[in-house]
């Protein structure tokens, strides 16, 4: 470990004890000061809690990026320093963390991949004092000042697909079903008025506790008695897994199409070859996707870390393209000002895994991926560019 990984008061007890053994003192607070001029980034990842599955590949991704920065020059002439936080805490313990981050540690930025209510403490603690990019699938409405969301909205999501199982599958009549609290029921409100928009109905909405035993079958014998052409489905983890599951148990999969707004290698994985039929997701990145950029991607990214290498997912990958997209924001800004940055966010053009994404009013009009289920991989089935996010916030 480095001396510049170190608290202060470790530093101060090192450079005592080394002076005790005859060393110089300026020459380690030298590196101390060397140290504080890296360019520091809180970064809140899902390292407890039901997302702690995804914290690796996150924190994987983001050292990947933090290193292709750093030999490239950093921010601004500073070394990229990631400072891991756990995002998978509860709201008012990661708010303290972003305090902390911010007094003692004197960052310059913060990252996060994590839940909306996290997102929500987080950015009522910090007031826009440090840019803050937020990037994973989320809901969409998010205009506090001085944050960037990066990640999938529903209308990047749901549009597509949507359009697509309302044009080659005539689909007209769907059948909602999500865990209970604000992203599924966020990300349905939109789904209703995007199914409206292509003539077709929801026959039945209903929300589920997160985690609760046995609850499965009788909510798939609602949809049985329902027989809707499309299931959409916001239920997020090991949830997303069982429903699944005891849907293909029942024999739906023949004959009812499902779509899932979080559905990702890990999740896939979970659900299992036979119970994938018919099974769709629309998102920004797949680890299989044939493309020069996610090749190079998965070349470096094995590289780094070997066949121990945690598996590459949407969540995890996000983190690599916040690290990117922080470094041309804040180059294009010329710092980290506020107001500055706000203003340089709009119209910013930078590069992720996949394509090219802009930035428009601090959301990202991206490429997005429709595809069908194989077994536990993916098939691309259509490619959408510069899918608008659906949310405007002011600069």
């Amino acid at each position: 470990m480095s001396m510049g990984n170190l608290t202060p008061t470790r530093r101060r007890l090192l450079a005592g004890g080394a002076a005790a053994f005859g060393a110089a003192p300026a020459i380690l607070s030298g590196i101390a000061r060397a140290a504080d001029k890296d360019f520091k980034i809180g970064i809140f990842l899902p390292l407890s809690g039901p997302a702690a599955l995804f914290g690796p590949t996150g924190r994987a991704c983001a050292e990947l990026a933090a290193d292709e920065i750093n030999k490239a020059g950093g921010i601004l002439g500073r070394q990229v320093r990631l400072l891991p936080t756990d995002g998978g805490t509860a709201p008012a313990e990661a708010a303290k963390s972003a305090v902390r981050l911010m007094l003692e540690e004197k960052v310059d930025m913060l990252l996060g991949s994590h839940d909306s209510a996290v997102r929500g403490a987080i950015a009522t603690t910090v007031k826009g004092k440090v840019p803050y990019v937020y990037t994973p699938v989320y809901e969409g409405g998010e205009c506090s000042p001085n944050i960037y969301c990066l990640g999938e909205t529903p209308d990047q999501q749901g549009g597509p697909a949507i359009g697509w199982l309302a044009t080659e599958r005539k689909a007209r009549t769907y059948y909602l079903i999500g865990n209970d609290y604000g992203w599924p029921r966020k990300t349905n409100e939109r789904a209703r008025r995007l199914i409206a928009d292509q003539g077709g109905s929801v026959i039945a909405e209903e929300y589920l506790p997160l985690g609760a035993p046995n609850k499965f079958e009788e909510a798939v014998t609602r949809i049985k008695a329902a027989r809707p052409d499309v299931v959409l489905i916001t239920l997020v983890g090991a949830d997303n897994v069982n429903f699944n599951r005891t849907f293909a148990g029942f024999g739906l999969d023949r004959d009812i199409a499902r779509f899932a707004f979080l559905l990702e290698e890990n999740t896939l994985a979970g659900i299992g070859a036979d119970a994938s039929r018919e099974l769709y997701a629309c998102m920004g990145y797949f680890a299989d996707l044939d493309w020069p950029t996610n090749r190079q991607f998965k070349a470096a990214y094995a590289a780094k870390f070997g066949d121990k290498a945690p598996a590459l997912s949407t969540i995890g990958v996000d983190s690599f393209t916040g690290i990117k997209f922080a470094r041309a924001l804040v180059e294009k800004a010329k710092g980290t000002d506020a107001r500055a940055c706000m203003a340089a966010s709009e119209g910013l053009r930078f590069d992720t895994v996949t394509a090219p994404a802009i930035m428009r009013g601090r959301h990202v009009d991206k490429t997005m991926f429709l595809a069908r289920c194989q077994g536990t991989k993916f098939e691309v089935i259509k490619t959408f560019g510069f899918v608008p996010s659906g949310t405007a916030c002011g600069a």
